[in-house]
């Protein structure tokens, strides 16, 4: 079938909407019409070459719901008409990391930067000229309608709106994890969440669900600033050297129990101003992604070793798809997670790069594509 989405054919460059052909879902596929998509910052970084694809063009979003179109035969027993969301980490269900609780370590994910079907190597979505066009995440939600596998779709409730739902596919479920899985929150905690975007609003909910008692928010940016205090944050602050300080305040002056980095574009600098932030034996969680080619980081290893702090990686928060998005979208219903407030503006699929530079200037904690 004939569709539309956004692209790109080179790095530098930028997105560009075009016509595409989509093939009928497979055994274990579905065909789903998106009616919304959060414009994550990860996209940005495919287009400015950050994080490099594996081929050309590639078809970006990753962070989408919808209503599925096509069914074939399938395990979840997902039909015809059904609401979606999204999971940017695809699960398997059954290999090592899925076995052991860490859904988001899948080794489908290997594959998800790739572009083809990582069952055997052939694509979804071509070119009206028949040129393969890899699929991000293997979802590609900036098209219109999109084929994917069943290992990348979770049902939900249609009583939620789903543009609501579509942040919880990547953004909401990472921010949220950072702080509640991989930061270790607890009552009476300290936390600092660097960065104040979709996941750093969403880790600012996290820390303070998990019982936190100071939740200070950095951004350099005013209004990301006067937001963070919708999503539970205690203080705001324009720099890490503020919010340091204000840990020490409330720490007898030992510093944050957690940090969480969610900038978006991370320098080493970040890693280096946050392990300073945090007490002996705290947490850096980092959750931002920059150049994938840059090495090394400019730490202390004394203070690393001898203070028992702990830099932790992130991906997709330590989440699971397959049970946190309907956990987080019933807390978003019981009114204890605040997704309306994190869509700043929305955007038409033709107004996409529109919405980036606007992310970049710092205008949105979060856009989202509506489609017709």
């Amino acid at each position: 079938m004939r569709t539309r989405g956004a692209v790109i054919r080179q790095v530098p460059g930028e997105l560009e909407v075009i016509d595409l052909e989509l093939e009928d879902p497979r055994d274990d596929e579905v065909q789903v019409k998106l009616v919304a998509s959060g414009m994550c910052h990860s996209d940005d970084h495919h287009v400015t070459g950050d994080i490099p694809v594996g081929m050309y063009p590639f078809a970006l979003g990753h962070e989408g719901a919808g209503i599925v179109t096509k069914a074939s035969p399938n395990y979840k027993g997902i039909e015809v008409g059904d609401h979606v969301v999204f999971s940017a980490i695809p699960s398997c269900g059954h290999c090592r990391w899925c076995s052991s609780n860490l859904q988001s370590l899948c080794n489908l994910a290997a594959g998800i930067l790739a572009g083809p079907r990582w069952t055997d190597g052939t694509f979804r979505v071509h070119t009206t000229d028949g040129t393969p066009v890899g699929q991000m995440c293997g979802i590609s939600t900036f098209l219109e309608t999109t084929t994917v596998s069943i290992n990348s779709v979770v049902k939900i409730d249609k009583d939620i709106p789903l543009d609501k739902a579509c942040l919880v596919g990547c953004g909401v479920s990472t921010g949220w994890g950072s702080a509640v899985n991989l930061g270790n929150v607890e009552p009476g905690h300290t936390v600092i969440v660097m960065g104040i975007g979709g996941l750093g609003s969403a880790a600012l909910q996290g820390a303070r669900h998990a019982g936190a008692s100071h939740v200070i928010a950095v951004d350099p940016v005013a209004f990301k600033r006067d937001s963070a205090k919708t999503f539970g944050a205690t203080h705001a602050v324009a720099t890490i050297e503020e919010a340091a300080e204000l840990a020490k305040q409330s720490t007898n002056g030992q510093g944050a129990d957690a940090l969480v980095i969610t900038v978006g574009v991370l320098e080493p600098e970040h890693v280096a101003q946050a392990l300073a932030a945090v007490r002996k034996a705290g947490t850096v969680v980092v959750t931002a992604v920059g150049e994938h080619s840059r090495v090394g980081l400019p730490i202390p290893i004394a203070d690393l070793t001898l203070s028992q702090k702990r830099l932790q990686g992130c991906v997709f928060g330590s989440t699971n798809g397959t049970w946190d998005v309907n956990r987080l979208l019933n807390m978003y219903k019981a009114g204890q997670l605040n997704l309306d407030d994190m869509i700043t503006r929305t955007y038409r699929l033709d107004d996409i790069n529109q919405g980036y530079r606007d992310l970049k200037d710092g205008k949105n904690i979060r856009g989202v594509i509506l489609f017709d």
